[in-house]
């Protein structure tokens, strides 16, 4: 035993802060950042929506993520045996499997949806979208859903590039790749920002976007409608800001795992969710004063990515080349997100089965192959399955995701980090307050152990009331 204790490989580390920023960054950012963000603050009236996210974004967001890299960074372990190494006695084992079934399944569906991205990159840019006929864009996206081999053909270039990345490892793949791609992605989005928000007509999507008026959070015509209004939009800023950080799964805990001594686990985390709230806030000034220039509706979900979008951009001079850019601004935030998560199950699958990153680039890559196939065929071959009612197949995976194992997980994190039958709320601030940078002050335990569990559990409940309905 002590000889292949001896042989067990050391800890990868980051090689730079910025690396360990960006990364995790990445991992935050995705599409719930510039495709949900956008749509739901149309929805609930602009500006103050803004403000009421970024409140839940401090006050929920953020301490969850810096326990899930408090129990990374002390463990130096995936989430597979960080909670054995800090409390072996502890009545949270059974956790261990909890995050890698959470990256699994929002892989099954994440993949699918990044691939759509990706093939909208050469559709743009070939010509393929040409026409601003909405029919024909719209019969564009209808078509490429009906194609189980051309979605499954673009699913594998993401899968295989996600797995390519994580198997030159830590530093040489994934840092190294993730630096450059989110490089390009900040590049591309400012230019693209500058593009929308000179259109003509821009103005007023900046100011509805940027100007707050309080009362689109209190629309109806009595009280009652006003209040509910309002408890509608607080429930969506609540979710947003939780949903958006990846929270619960371990998907954040592995590179607290990676992290040195040197900064204060909360000092890291508001910075990570500032570039989470810059992008998001970058792509609303993308798409609404695009939309309000051309008098465009915002619609749910693919509608405005997928059909609304790409009209706009071949309206304007150069069309084919901003349409091109908008969807490798969107790869590049879905493939950063997929290769953080990537990187996650690669090393819970090493830390539990002691394998080599190449044995478990492989047979992980191959699972999620598996997996992720159900997904892509429940648009055509599948298309008549629904595993709930009103529900296709990728609708189903991502209320599990977002409606149980993300508020679950991070209920898991929070209980563990604050309960005597724990970690405890003592190791966890010390280790969260190793280092320079902003100290969490242990006169926040009160408000850990007794108000952020129930802004947790009204996100589960409320979530998952489309069971019962």
């Amino acid at each position: 035993m002590a000889s292949n204790e001896q042989a067990a490989p050391a800890r990868e580390h980051f090689a730079s802060r910025i690396g360990f920023l960006l990364i995790a960054a990445g991992c935050a950012i995705g599409l719930g950042n510039v495709w949900r963000f956008p749509y739901i603050v149309g929805e609930y009236g602009g500006a103050a929506f803004v403000l009421l996210y970024l409140i839940f974004l401090v006050i929920l967001g953020l301490p969850v993520m810096v326990m899930e890299f408090a129990v990374g960074r002390a463990s130096q372990k995936s989430g597979a045996l960080a909670y054995d190494v800090l409390e072996p006695n502890c009545r949270f084992h059974w956790f261990t499997w909890w995050g890698q079934i959470g990256c699994y399944v929002l892989l099954m569906f994440y993949t699918t949806v990044a691939g759509w991205m990706l093939a909208y990159i050469p559709k743009m840019a070939s010509g393929e979208l040409s026409t601003t006929d909405p029919d024909a864009i719209a019969a564009t996206f209808s078509g490429m859903l009906a194609d189980p081999a051309q979605l499954i053909g673009w699913m594998v270039v993401v899968v295989l590039i996600g797995f390519l990345v994580c198997r030159l490892g830590l530093q040489k793949g994934v840092e190294r790749i993730t630096k450059i791609m989110m490089a390009a992605l900040f590049v591309i989005m400012i230019a693209l920002c500058i593009r929308t928000v000179t259109l003509p007509g821009a103005g007023e999507g900046i100011a509805f976007y940027l100007i707050p008026d309080f009362g689109k959070l209190f629309a109806g015509n009595t009280p009652a409608e006003q209040w509910a209004t309002f408890g509608q939009a607080v429930y969506a800023a609540m979710g947003q800001a939780f949903f958006s950080l990846s929270l619960g799964i371990a998907a954040m805990e592995i590179f607290g795992s990676y992290m040195h001594d040197d900064h204060t686990l909360t000092g890291e985390a508001v910075r990570i969710c500032a570039l989470d709230t810059f992008v998001a806030i970058m792509a609303g000034l993308i798409i609404f004063p695009a939309c309000f220039s051309y008098n465009v509706e915002l619609d749910h979900g693919p509608a405005l990515i997928f059909m609304t979008l790409p009209k706009i951009f071949l309206d304007m001079p150069g069309g084919r080349v901003w349409g091109s850019l908008f969807f490798l601004f969107m790869t590049f935030a879905s493939f950063s997100t997929v290769t953080a998560v990537f990187e996650n199950l690669i090393a819970s699958a090493c830390d539990n089965w002691g394998w080599s990153r190449k044995k478990s680039v492989g047979i992980v890559g191959a699972v999620l192959f598996l997996a992720s196939i159900p997904c892509v065929l429940g648009y055509n071959v599948w298309s008549g399955f629904h595993p709930m009612p009103g529900k296709d197949i990728l609708d189903f995976e991502d209320f599990f995701v977002s409606s149980l194992l993300l508020p679950i997980g991070s209920l898991v994190y929070l209980l563990f980090c604050v309960s005597k039958r724990g970690w405890g709320f003592d190791k966890y601030l010390a280790e969260c307050n190793k280092g320079t940078g902003i100290k969490m002050s242990p006169k926040f335990k009160v408000y850990f152990r007794y108000i952020l569990p129930i802004l947790i559990i009204i996100i589960l409940v409320v979530g998952l009331v489309p069971l019962f309905r």
